[in-house]
């Protein structure tokens, strides 16, 4: 499976123009990879083992938090997470930041709640630009193959997290 997914990387990478020029043809983790500015979220995603999660059929609808943000949170905090032994934990962050289905930034309302793959809500509004649990939704609608991305400039965390 490392072999795979180092190859899906290697390949999503060579192939890096097109993922935010209107190109959907790419599923959600290569879309990531390509765009250059998620190495964090990517290495997260392969150490909590959902890169053939967010391979899959989907759809998905993932607030993808930018490399900035990941640099935003306390010093030592992601190196903390990427430990084998912090998978769990890691895994709830990450699922928290997935919706099942493909929402588009057209479907959004003020105060919307949508359940996230981790089990708890998130809360979006709308009023003075969209954020998600707070977090400023920088850029929408990114299409992937299995469903869409928006580029969030924090990392959200659910409850059970922190």
């Amino acid at each position: 499976m490392l072999r795979r997914t180092f190859l899906s990387i290697t390949a999503a990478t060579m192939l890096s123009a097109p993922a935010f020029a209107g190109s959907h043809t790419m599923d959600i983790v290569d879309t990531a990879v390509g765009a250059g500015s998620f190495t964090t979220l990517v290495a997260a995603v392969q150490a909590a083992g959902l890169v053939e999660t967010l391979k899959g059929e989907g759809p998905f609808t993932v607030f993808a938090p930018t490399d900035e943000a990941f640099a935003a949170l306390p010093a030592g905090t992601v190196e903390e997470l990427l430990k084998p032994e912090n998978k769990d934990k890691l895994t709830a962050i990450l699922t928290f930041h997935v919706v099942p289905g493909k929402v588009m930034s057209t479907d959004l309302s003020n105060d919307m709640k949508a359940a996230t793959v981790e089990g708890e809500e998130v809360t979006i509004m709308t009023e003075g630009g969209v954020k998600v649990n707070g977090a400023n939704v920088v850029q929408a609608d990114i299409e992937a193959s299995n469903g869409v991305i928006h580029v969030i400039d924090a990392v959200i965390l659910p409850a059970s997290a922190m």
